[in-house]
């Protein structure tokens, strides 16, 4: 009796257990796009970090081009004052150098003199030694007095030597005096912080009151953006995708400051310095952006499609329906015991048992048949269909089990409901 009741009941379940239907999406014609995703910021094109090279407190700032204290977003001209730093202590440096400058001047007007007066000894003891040959060689001088005249010719000669030596270290002192007068007076020039270009002043580093110790490096104390009109987007690009993108290839993106809006640029270069984050190596892409309008500002977070190809009014159809496969043939061959249509050509199965990746299952009556398609590019979720489709054709991308509010989509590839 138990065994009777079970295969009834299974009988039962059998015979009425609800017919499957298909989930389709249709074939249709649109606008298809292959990227590559990734992330940036948005850089000026070209930025100037302005630092100090004294030490010192600054004192006051500039003005802009509007005569404000200069400050975030100020305008500023080539030239224009940034800031002061106290320069007390390098204009006493300037007059230390000044004074040493004119002490050596003096020093070198000392030398040329006691260098001439050395050459007039030069000329008496030369007389002198002349004569003393003359009265020599005529027996009316003595030796002594002979030995004598020689002698204080030759030391005569040698103060001329030591005479034009000094010269020569009065001239190197003037010249040392002078480059010490110069550096002084550039070091004073310095705490006068001006702008080397023109732009806007994207950051302030410095308060007044503040001290800057300038040795090994030069403390940064403005960071000036030439240009916001033209920027360009760093983009950390996986290196399993950077072989694919060249330059001057279209890119899109998006900003959070902006929702819902699309911006254009193009790639400029691809760089070769690589970093490496969590074991995944990134190169960075730069893309240039127009920004006339001035709406894109500097550091925001891009989000950017790379296009690698495009098409227009291509027939399109889903990935689903080019991944789904039947679980049997009999839920899509018709029952020749019913007298329904003919059999769809047959489909070859694989080594592993499934059909094949570029067939698509198009819904014909209560029915599906297998159809072979050419595919084209892919966006992720749509594939262009070169042939085997028309436009309006119902694509099938799962199973729907039972009916009204329990039907349910069965494909492997869509998540399951636990």
């Amino acid at each position: 009796m138990v065994i009777a009741g079970t295969v009834g009941i299974w009988w039962w379940r059998t015979g009425h257990a609800p017919a499957a239907s298909f989930a389709t999406e249709p074939v249709a014609r649109g606008d298809i796009a292959a990227t590559i995703s990734a992330t940036g910021t948005i850089e000026p094109m070209e930025s100037v970090d302005v630092g100090a090279q004294v030490a010192g407190r600054v004192v006051a700032f500039g003005v802009d081009v509007n005569g404000k204290p200069i400050d975030y977003g100020s305008m500023v001209k080539k030239g224009a004052v940034l800031a002061k730093i106290d320069d007390s202590v390098y204009a006493a440096d300037l007059a230390t150098a000044k004074a040493q400058l004119d002490q050596a001047k003096a020093g070198r007007l000392s030398a040329d003199a006691n260098l001439q007066q050395m050459k007039a000894k030069l000329d008496l003891a030369g007389a002198q030694w002349r004569q003393a040959q003359a009265l020599y060689q005529s027996k009316l001088l003595a030796q002594t007095d002979y030995d004598t005249a020689r002698a204080n010719y030759e030391v005569a000669q040698s103060d001329v030597s030591v005479a034009q030596a000094g010269v020569a270290q009065a001239k190197s002192s003037v010249v040392e005096a002078q480059a010490g007068l110069q550096k002084a007076q550039q070091d004073l020039d310095f705490c006068t912080i001006k702008s080397p270009v023109s732009g806007i002043i994207i950051d302030r580093r410095v308060n007044i009151g503040q001290t800057v110790v300038a040795s090994l490096n030069a403390p940064s104390l403005f960071l000036i953006a030439q240009d916001l009109s033209k920027m360009q987007i760093w983009a950390a690009v996986n290196e399993a995708d950077v072989g694919r993108i060249k330059p001057r290839m279209p890119v899109t993106f998006t900003v959070d400051a902006f929702p819902g809006q699309t911006f254009n640029g193009n790639v400029s270069e691809v760089r070769l310095n690589a970093t490496m984050n969590q074991n995944v190596v990134l190169y960075t892409v730069v893309v240039n952006i127009d920004n006339s309008d001035q709406r894109l500002l500097p550091y925001l977070t891009a989000n950017l499609r790379f296009i690698l190809e495009s098409e227009t009014n291509a027939l399109l159809v889903s990935n689903a329906a080019l991944r789904w496969n039947p679980s049997s043939l009999a839920e899509v061959v018709p029952d020749a015991r019913h007298g329904d249509a003919a059999d769809p050509p047959p489909v070859q199965k694989g080594a592993a048992g499934q059909f094949d990746s570029r067939m698509v299952w198009v819904k014909d009556g209560a029915f599906a048949r297998p159809v072979a398609v050419a595919t084209g590019i892919s966006d992720g979720v749509n594939t262009v269909v070169k042939s085997g489709l028309r436009a309006g054709q119902e694509a099938v991308i799962g199973e729907e089990i039972g009916t009204g509010n329990q039907a349910a989509v069965q494909n492997p590839f869509l998540p399951k409901r636990r």
